[in-house]
C-alpha cells in the first residue's frame, strides 16, 4: 500500500510496536513531528515544561518499568547531558531521537546537518560509551527505531537514535508493505526469591533488572559512584569496578547492535563512506560512477558509537577512502582516524546544505585510478 509519509511516523509506530509506552518531550524544532506523532500514538504522552524534566521524568518511568521515548535537537540535547549521564549510570533502557540541525548553540532550526556525532562520543563524563544507531534512508526510520528500543532494553543502557531535519521532516511515497513486522522486545524480570542485588552481571555484563515499585524485592538504582549493590562507596575497588563494568558491557556486546550496509565491488580500490542523510547521495554517486565504468564499494554504517574494530577492517582493504558527512570539520573521519588522517582518507564536507553527489564524484576522481 503506498502512502505519504514521513521518516517520524515510521519512527514513532515503530517505536510503540516495538514497545515503548511512554512518550515525554518539550517541542523543539526540527523534532516537532515525533512530538506530535507521539502524542497521537504512545500510551502515555507527557508534555514536560523543559529539556532537563523530560530526562528526569524519563529516568523515574524507567526505574519504574516502563520503556520511554523522547525526541529532541541539539540544543535541548545540551540541556539532557547530565540525565542523561545519570541514566547510564543507573543503568535504566531508555531511547533518545536526536533529530540534528544547524549549530553551534540555537543555530538555525530549520537547516539540516551532521554535527552531533562528536559531542555523542563525548557527551558521558569519563568518556564511557553509549550506543548511537543512525538511520540513512526510509526502512531504517523503521527497522533502527526497534533496534535501538531492543538493545536499550538487552543491555540495560540509554541509546541514542542519530537522525536529521531531512530525515524526518521530508515527505516521499512509500510502500507501506515493505516493512518488516516488529513485535513488542520481551522483557526479563529478575524472578529468584533470593536477595536482589541490583548491579550484579550477568555472563554479558549486563545486570537483571526489577522496578523500583515491585512488592517482593528492596531496589536500589543510583547515579553516583557505586557497587553492585547499588550502595555509594567512592572511590573503591569494587566501586570503580562496577563503573568501568557499565562501559565494558556496551562495548563488548556491539555485535548484539552492530547495523551497516557494505557495497562491496572486488574490482574496486575506493570505498565511499557515509552515514545519515549523506549516505543516500553516496549511494548516488555510486551507482553514477559504476555506470561511467568506475568501480566503487560503499560503505553506510549505522552503529555510529562506540566504533567497532570490524570497521576499521572493512576501510583497510581500500587504498582510497572517501568519507561524505554535513558538517565541515569533517566530525566522523577525525573519529576513526585522529586529527590527522593518513593520506589515502579524503573528506567531502559541506555547511547548512546537502551534500550533492557530484561533489562525492569529482572527489573520488580526483583519487581514484
Amino acid at each position: 500500500m503506498q502512502a505519504l509519509i514521513d521518516g517520524s511516523r515510521l519512527m514513532t509506530e515503530a517505536l510503540v510496536k516495538a514497545g515503548a509506552e511512554v512518550f515525554i518531550g518539550y517541542p523543539i524544532t526540527p523534532a516537532n513531528n515525533l512530538y506530535l506523532f507521539s502524542g497521537k500514538r504512545f500510551k502515555t504522552f507527557l508534555a514536560a515544561p523543559d529539556e532537563i524534566t523530560t530526562l528526569q521524568w524519563m529516568s523515574g518511568f524507567a526505574a519504574a518499568g516502563k520503556l520511554p521515548v523522547t525526541a529532541t535537537s541539539f540544543p535541548g540535547f545540551a540541556l539532557m547531558l547530565e540525565s542523561i549521564n545519570m541514566a547510564y549510570m543507573m543503568e535504566l533502557p531508555m531511547v533518545i531521537v536526536l533529530v540534528q540541525r544547524l549549530g553551534p548553540a540555537t543555530g538555525t532550526a530549520t537547516s539540516g546537518a551532521q554535527g552531533d556525532i562528536a559531542l555523542l562520543n563525548g557527551m558521558l563524563s569519563g568518556g564511557y560509551s553509549i550506543p548511537v544507531i543512525s538511520t540513512s534512508e526510509a526502512n531504517d526510520c523503521w527497522e533502527m527505531a526497534e533496534n535501538a528500543l531492543k538493545t536499550a532494553v538487552e543491555l540495560r543502557t540509554p541509546v541514542i537514535l542519530l537522525t536529521s531535519k531531512e530525515e524526518v521532516m521530508t515527505q516521499f511515497s512509500f510502500d507501506l508493505d515493505t516493512l518488516k513486522e516488529i513485535k513488542a522486545v520481551e522483557r526479563k524480570y529478575y524472578s529468584s526469591d533470593g536477595k536482589f542485588i541490583p548491579y550484579k552481571r550477568d555472563e554479558r555484563g549486563v545486570p537483571e533488572f526489577l522496578p523500583v515499585n515491585n512488592d517482593r524485592h528492596q531496589v536500589r538504582y543510583t547515579a553516583s559512584t557505586h557497587n553492585e549493590n547499588g550502595i555509594l562507596e567512592g572511590i573503591t575497588p569494587g566501586a570503580l569496578n562496577n563503573t568501568i563494568s557499565i562501559n565494558k558491557k556496551i562495548e563488548k556486546n556491539i555485535d548484539s547492535y552492530l547495523y551497516y550496509d557494505l557495497e562491496k565491488d572486488d574490482a574496486s580500490d575506493t570505498l565511499l563512506v557515509s552515514y545519515g542523510i549523506t549516505a543516500n547521495a553516496a549511494r548516488e554517486a555510486a551507482v553514477r560512477l559504476r555506470k561511467e565504468g568506475r568501480p566503487v564499494s560503499v560503505f553506510i554504517p549505522k552503529t555510529l558509537l562506540p566504533i567497532p574494530d570490524k570497521y576499521m577492517n572493512i576501510m583497510s582493504g581500500y587504498s582510497n577512502i572517501v568519507i561524505a558527512e554535513e558538517n565541515h570539520p569533517g566530525l566522523y573521519r577525525k573519529l576513526l582516524f585522529g586529527v590527522k588522517a593518513p593520506t589515502n582518507v579524503h573528506s567531502v564536507n559541506a555547511i547548512g546544505r546537502m551534500i550533492n553527489p557530484d561533489e562525492i564524484i569529482e572527489e573520488v576522481k580526483k583519487h581514484g585510478n
